[in-house]
């Protein structure tokens, strides 16, 4: 299945884009989307604690499963002063 992720803030220099389109099995979910983004970027890693996940524009945990279409957004938390 086809999803697409977006990136936000910190993440989205780190990846050096604001989304891609990504390949996953049927039956995924958004921790085996994070483990995947992983695996490709271990600098990833250090982020993946705090980010927040949302599907389909709704936050949602790291075991709600994803379909095709599905559109995933990672969202680091709010850093400043």
């Amino acid at each position: 299945m086809q999803l697409s992720v977006l990136y936000f803030a910190a993440l989205r220099d780190l990846m050096g884009k604001s989304e891609e389109v990504v390949e996953l099995p049927a039956g995924a979910s958004v921790g085996s989307l994070s483990e995947l983004l992983q695996a490709r970027l271990p600098e990833l890693t250090g982020f993946m604690s705090s980010v927040r996940f949302a599907l389909n524009e709704e936050f949602t945990s790291s075991e709600a499963k994803l379909k095709d279409g599905d559109v995933v957004a990672l969202i680091p938390p709010v850093q400043g002063g």
